[in-house]
Formats: structure tokens, sequence, C-alpha cells
């Protein structure tokens, strides 16, 4: 499914270090049988029922954490666009049932976790830079470092629902709702308390939250 925002982050999934997963912490895939120059999937069909490509929504935007922005890249695929790195389509694999799993390493000499960069996971090599948060637009070149949130609105259901609750920088703030959140751009959200538990960079507006996997959000801050 295409959804109208997604995002990547170089993290850590099983014995995978790096490897990058979505924004519900699930790992991301490429496939030996692809081919990274020219973009292109060969896999199409059941192959695409059981690794399901990761798809954003014409015009939407692909948020970037710990990957150089230069790696991502998108090809056309069923009216969206499947995201690349370094070249590679990448995929999720449907007996991932939970985040960190990575039951599709190895699988058929052929998948394997994608690394920041592009390149197989698992195999030794060095992984790409982890320091840059960044935003793409779907279907366009990357877009710039993001700049940071100096507000936000948060709404207690998704698309932007009232009652809603506003919040200002600087440093931390509680707050009360978390069903999706309106922002002129970057901030962290966490999943506890006083900025404590999971966090996530965002950037702008979020529709869901739940749909990046964070469905509680009970505090944030402001990067400026």
């Amino acid at each position: 499914m295409a959804r109208k925002w997604v995002q990547l982050s170089a993290g850590r999934a099983g014995q995978l270090d790096p490897v990058v997963v979505n924004g519900a912490g699930f790992t991301l895939y490429r496939f030996d049988k692809d081919t990274a120059d020219p973009s292109k999937s060969n896999c199409s069909g059941e192959c695409a029922t059981t690794w399901p490509p990761y798809l954003v929504a014409r015009g939407g935007k692909v948020f970037l954490d710990g990957i150089d922005k230069s790696a991502i890249g998108f090809i056309e695929r069923d009216g969206a666009f499947q995201v690349t790195l370094g070249g590679w389509p990448v995929y999720l694999f449907n007996k991932d049932t939970k985040s960190g799993d990575t039951n599709g390493q190895g699988v058929g000499g052929t998948w394997f976790g994608v690394k920041p960069d592009g390149e197989k996971a698992g195999d030794g090599q060095a992984g790409a830079d982890s320091g840059s948060d960044a935003g793409a637009d779907a279907g366009s070149d990357p877009g710039p470092k993001a700049s940071p949130a100096s507000s936000a609105t948060f709404f207690q259901g998704p698309n932007f629902a009232d009652p809603s609750q506003g919040v200002a920088g600087p440093g931390c703030r509680n707050v009360r709702f978390s069903g999706s959140l309106q922002a002129g751009g970057a901030l962290k959200i966490w999943d506890g308390a006083n900025c404590t538990g999971n966090v996530r960079i965002v950037n702008g507006n979020v529709q869901d939250l739940s749909g990046i996997g964070f469905g509680t959000v009970k505090s944030v801050r402001f990067l400026g």
C-alpha cells in the first residue's frame, strides 16, 4: 500500500547492524535479481505479495533518519513510487510480524536486509554515515535538510480531528493527544512522558501517527 509519507531509518534488527527499517521498525530488504543501474524491480505477482514493495504515494514524502539523502531514489510502480536505496528497490517481508524481525534475511540466497547505502546487510561491510536527518519528495530529487519546528499542534484523532492541543518550544513538552500533528518543520516525539521511551524524528504534518508506529505520543522536543 502506498502511503502519503514514509520514514526510513538506519538502525539495528536482529543481528543486522546497520540495516534500514521503516517507521514502524520493520526491516527493509533488497533482491539480488533486481538491478540498481538502472533501478529495476524483478519482483512482481506472487513475489510482490510475499515481498511487498515499499511504496510512497505520488507527491508524498520520505523522511530519513541516519541515511544520506543522495542514496534515495524512486521508480514508478502501481501508480505510486517504490523507494530505492543506492539504486536498489526495497521491500518488506510478509513473514516479519513484529518490529525487529529479520526472517527475510538470506531467503533463497537472494534476499538481504539493506544497508543505508544500498549494500547488503550482514556482510560485514561498513554502512553509510548515520548522522543526517533529511527529507525527500517522491518523484523528485531529495529535499534539503529539514528546518526545526518551533511549535506544533497535536490532534486527538487522525486527519487532524479536534480536539487539539498547541505546544511550543524550547525544550521538552508533554502532550495529551496523539492522533495526528501539524508542524512547520522537524521535531522529536516520544512515547513516554518527559521525553523518555522510544523516540522518532518527524518533519511537518503527520496525518496519522499510528501509521508510523507511534500510536501513542506523550511528549515532544523542539530541535531549534
